[in-house]
Order: C-alpha cells, then sequence, then structure tokens
C-alpha cells in the first residue's frame, strides 16, 4: 500500500485544518509525481494546497473510522516527527532510518521512499515558512490531533517522537525542548513526558526508575503503588490496539519498561 492512500484516508477522518493543511501540500507532490491508491471514501478537493472534506465523519463506517484513527496517528507522527529532528538543527540518518523501519513495517518497501520524501517536503515547507510560523502550524496542529486522539493513543504519538530524539543516542536541550513544547500542545503533562524519557534507563537506575513513575524517591510505599497503577492503567497495550499492530507492539514494549522500573523500585524497598 502506498502512502497515497492512507493519507487520503486520513484527510477523510480528520476534515481539514492545519493538518489537513499540511497533508493537502504533501499529496499534492504525490500526485504530482503520479502516486496511486489515494483513498475514494470521501468527496476530496483541493484549494491552493488546503485540503477540503465534504463528509461528515458520521458519514462513515466503522472499518473506516478505525483506518481513519490509525491513519490519522501515522500522518500525525510524520507531521510532528519532522517538527522534532529538525530541533537541533540537523536531521540525524538514525532519526530518518527509525522513521523509514515504522514506514516499512506498516505499509511496506514502495511508502518508505513516499514518506522519506514527504519528510523531505515537510523541512522544506518549514523553512518556507519560518520557524515561528511553522511553530504556530504545530501547535495548531497538535490542537486538533487532541481533539481526534483519546489521551492514550496521545501519549504513544508522543513516545514515538521521544524515540526518534533519543535515536542517535544523545538529547540535547534543543529537541527536549521541543518534545516539552509538542507535549504541551497535546495536552500531555510534563511528567509523563518525563517519564517517557527516562523509560529506557528505569530498569538500570533507581533514580530513573522513579522518575518513569513519577512520584520522588520520598513516596510512601503506598504511594509507588498507587503511582504504578496509575501508569499501567494509562499506558496499557489495550488502549491503542485500534492503531494497528506496530503501535501495540511499541505500547508493548514501553508497558514492560514500566514494570521493570516498578520492579526496580519495589527490589530497593523489599516490597
Amino acid at each position: 500500500m502506498g502512502i497515497g492512500r492512507w493519507i487520503g484516508g486520513f484527510l477523510g477522518f480528520i476534515n481539514g485544518g492545519p493538518l489537513g493543511a499540511l497533508a493537502g501540500y504533501a499529496i499534492g507532490w504525490l500526485f504530482d509525481k503520479g502516486a496511486e491508491g489515494f483513498s475514494n471514501n470521501a468527496d476530496n478537493t483541493f484549494d491552493n494546497g488546503t485540503y477540503r472534506n465534504s463528509n461528515a465523519y458520521g458519514g462513515y463506517s466503522a472499518q473506516q473510522q478505525y483506518e481513519g484513527q490509525r491513519n490519522s496517528f501515522l500522518f500525525s507522527l510524520l507531521v510532528l516527527a519532522s517538527y522534532i529532528m529538525k530541533a537541533d538543527g540537523r536531521v540525524m540518518h538514525s532519526e530518518m532510518e527509525l522513521v523509514r523501519n515504522f514506514l516499512r513495517r506498516n505499509f511496506g518497501e514502495i511508502a518508505v521512499h513516499e514518506g522519506e520524501e514527504i519528510l523531505l517536503r515537510l523541512f522544506e515547507r518549514q523553512k518556507q515558512m519560518g520557524e515561528a510560523t511553522f511553530k504556530n502550524i504545530i501547535r495548531e496542529s497538535c490542537a486538533e490531533i487532541a481533539q481526534h486522539m483519546d489521551y492514550p493513543q496521545r501519549l504513544q504519538l508522543l513516545n514515538f517522537l521521544v524515540l526518534i530524539a533519543q535515536a542517535d543516542g544523545t538529547v540535547p536541550q534543543s529537541e527536549i525542548d521541543t518534545l516539552h513544547f509538542v507535549a504541551a500542545s497535546l495536552g500531555i503533562s510534563a511528567e509523563d513526558l518525563s517519564s517517557m524519557l527516562n523509560l529506557s534507563s528505569g530498569g538500570n537506575s533507581l533514580e530513573a526508575a522513579y522518575k518513569v513513575l513519577g512520584i520522588a524517591p520520598s513516596a510512601t510505599d503506598d504511594e509507588v503503588k498507587t503511582a504504578y497503577r496509575r501508569m499501567a492503567l494509562k499506558h496499557h497495550p489495550d488502549r491503542v490496539a485500534t492503531l494497528g499492530d506496530d503501535v501495540r507492539k511499541a505500547a508493548e514494549k514501553k508497558f514492560q519498561e514500566i514494570n521493570t522500573a516498578k520492579e526496580t523500585i519495589y527490589k530497593a524497598r523489599g516490597l
């Protein structure tokens, strides 16, 4: 399946707005290049690069809504990834490779090239618009995403952005600041972002384990248990099951890292 088709499904679900405009910009390029497979689930038109959709959300079947949710997640990831990857002024090969692998697993080899070209177009768009204007577009896009995705889905979206930032082994302050901006714009707490940034080291460092659960080392045993239950409920893989197998597998990995952090703390406390 080519990227043009899942962007089409995304467009039908989102119904315009800043994300629709960016998608129209991207898919307009795909049409120019002769890409096929655009979804015919909606009456789609383009006006100066902006997407217009005449169907209401209620006109879609359950299957189309399922595909729309998944495609919305994937295109939102691509847009926000383009912003995170440029945060430090350069795009690393390791960051691009993480996105390529994600597209490859979800859509096949053809989509890898198309997705990479769309990222390059989004980088170009950011340069054309200027940092301040594009940042405002990202803020508005995040607000739109928050309207269509529940909190656990937004958490998983942010988790992928964190993985992209960590792909080259370091996360400079510029990327951390950008992640905080995106998280806040998505309506995600700073504590949840801090938890994600410490997930991979939660089993090796007691300090990191406390950060994963969002509590201080001075927390009581009951507070530790409560924090774990809260995190386990918030990040349970079943809550992102509609976003596809690859997203669910990533959520399962994150869920296991939360459990590992809990075990690190329990072991230190003799619980």
